[in-house]
């Protein structure tokens, strides 16, 4: 039920971000500054909402981050998102079959 609710505070921010601009702004933005925040601020919370989840996900600290460092790296090798997620899943499956 938990994971209901984070999407949905993720959804809202995200669009409250978005909107809250075209409702305050009449006008074109013309600061580079802050239509880069703008830009990159959903980002930011998306992943202050999704890092933490990751490392309380599995109980166990040590698979999480390896499930972590192993998504990272195959990512940084552009595979599917698919495969950095079974990748992931499965080192911190052994991870924690191992410890």
């Amino acid at each position: 039920m938990s994971i209901i609710i984070y999407i949905a505070v993720m959804a809202g921010v995200t669009y409250l971000i978005r909107m809250i601009p075209f409702a305050a702004f009449r006008k074109q933005i013309k600061s580079r500054f802050i239509k880069s925040i703008l830009y990159y601020l959903p980002y930011a919370v998306l992943a202050a909402m999704t890092v933490p989840a990751i490392f309380y996900s599995t109980g166990n600290l040590k698979s999480a981050v390896v499930g972590t460092v192993v998504a990272v790296v195959v990512a940084f090798f552009e595979k599917p998102l698919l495969i950095v997620a079974l990748a992931a899943a499965a080192s911190g499956l052994i991870t924690d079959l191992i410890i």
